[in-house]
């Protein structure tokens, strides 16, 4: 049985916790780590897009790092209960023409037992942004502990 802590029932350290690991592994950008957090049948809504199953899940994730560039993502806690989380962030990212963007979101988790991922439902907004407005400057990969979230740079 493949185990994931921490795992449900999530306390808020715990549910921090989760959310940190999640931010680290996407910021890794490789889709073959990031969906052995999810279940074998995992459920996704992320913009108008719905894969199901972990093979559809990194099918989407090389999509989406394929176009969006020196992507770099910041997740924040908002609310947990014993199997699920939401989560409010932020990445900014550029396409291959060079302009930048900064895309805002939502997404609200389930969880199992073994604490993969269920479902994973995102909402998620799009904002042009010229390069000197970035706020995520880090070197490619995790985010540093003292880089500051999005409640600190006011996100």
């Amino acid at each position: 049985m493949d185990l994931k802590p921490p795992l449900p029932p999530f306390t808020e350290d715990s549910a921090r916790q989760k959310v940190r690991l999640a931010e680290d592994a996407w910021n890794s950008r490789d889709p073959a780590r990031v969906v052995q957090v999810y279940t074998e049948d995992t459920r996704w809504r992320n913009r108008a897009e719905f894969p199901v199953g972990r093979a559809q899940v990194q099918g989407f994730l090389e999509r989406k790092w394929a176009r969006e560039l020196d992507y770099r993502l910041i997740k924040e806690l908002w609310a947990w209960s014993a199997e699920r989380i939401a989560v409010r962030f932020a990445y900014e990212w550029h396409d291959d023409s060079g302009q930048w963007f900064r895309s805002y979101g939502n997404e609200n988790w389930e969880f199992t037992a073994q604490g993969l991922m269920a479902r994973r439902f995102a909402s998620i907004n799009d904002l042009p942004i010229a390069q000197a407005d970035r706020r995520f400057f880090w070197p490619l990969g995790r985010r540093p502990d003292e880089h500051p979230g999005l409640s600190e740079l006011g996100l």
